[in-house]
């Protein structure tokens, strides 16, 4: 018998002054059971950085053809593609070719090996942004992690913070290539 998801439930309080855009989201994140709480704390937070209305978690670890993220427009065009992790360089072109805009959130001990064996090719994607976490801030998102969470995330001047009951994780992602979402988004 195969083993299921393990579902979470999380009340994301979104306070994004960068982009002006202020919400409460209620969702439910299905954990793989291959996908770790680093991994699913990950997603949660690309998630909050490109909030709105019509962005939506994907079937993620579980399917090679969807993101972790995506939003369409109503026509069905891909606008946002975000993935977390460190995929590899021939999906990422793919995707680019796919969406007006993919994002790559990667974080871990092989994320400088992965952006160095792969960066100079991804760098000729103009609609491509890369981001990566250090290894403490996203051991401290896992200590937020829970089966049911409530989560303030705010943005302003470019300082990311998430925070909890259980404490609060300053998030300063570093700028691999492309930028963070802006207003413009």
């Amino acid at each position: 018998m195969a083993i299921k998801a393990t579902i979470f439930k999380a009340v994301l309080q979104i306070a994004d002054m960068d982009r002006h855009y202020y919400a409460d989201h209620l969702l439910t994140l299905a954990r793989h059971p291959s996908e770790t709480d680093e991994r699913m704390m990950v997603r949660l937070l690309a998630f909050a950085l490109y909030a709105d209305d019509a962005l939506s978690f994907g079937q993620g670890i579980s399917a090679d053809e969807e993101p972790d993220l995506w939003r369409k427009d109503l026509t069905g065009l891909i606008e946002y593609w975000i993935t977390v992790g460190l995929p590899d360089e021939r999906s990422i072109r793919k995707a680019s070719g796919r969406a007006n805009r993919v994002v790559v959130v990667s974080y871990g001990r092989a994320a400088d090996i992965w952006w160095n064996q792969n960066g100079d090719k991804l760098k000729r994607l103009n609609n491509l942004a890369v981001l990566n976490l250090s290894t403490h801030t996203t051991t401290s998102l896992v200590a937020l992690a829970k089966r049911n969470m409530q989560l303030q995330c705010s943005r302003q001047d470019g300082h990311i913070m998430m925070s909890s009951d259980d404490g609060v994780v300053e998030i300063e992602p570093k700028i691999l290539h492309g930028g963070l979402p802006s207003a413009e988004m």
